[in-house]
């Protein structure tokens, strides 16, 4: 190719390069708003309102923002804070798991106290 025919090809390909950077902002956030409503209602039923309450409320108040901002068309906004909202309900869940776990464990060391009070009660 000829250089002359170059510059044209290039400064093309620029523009072309400069445009799609720049239309990433304004491209609208509606998958990462319904991933943090979705992320949000998993942690919900799974038992995040009652050991993580905060958290899940954090989660809650994030996305409703973001639902905010899209509506807005502040698209650049609204990905940050689904963004937000699913990491805080990612928290969320992460806890409740965590607290259920450790109400199991718990559960199951007073059941082995328990037992070892019969079996030493059985064996006097």
């Amino acid at each position: 190719m000829a250089p002359s025919k170059l510059w044209p090809a290039l400064c093309g390909l620029s523009l072309v390069l400069l445009s799609g950077c720049a239309s990433g902002l304004k491209t609208p956030a509606t998958a990462d708003v319904a991933a943090s409503r979705e992320a949000v209602e998993s942690a919900g039923s799974s038992g995040a309102a009652e050991l993580a309450p905060d958290e899940l409320s954090s989660a809650r108040d994030k996305m409703l923002r973001a639902s905010q901002a899209l509506a807005a068309r502040d698209y650049q906004l609204a990905q940050d804070l689904a963004q937000q909202a699913q990491a805080d309900a990612r928290l969320a869940q992460s806890k409740a798991n965590s607290t259920k776990a450790t109400n199991a464990v718990d559960a199951l060391q007073e059941d082995l106290r328990v037992l070892r009070e019969e079996l030493d009660r059985a064996n006097k």
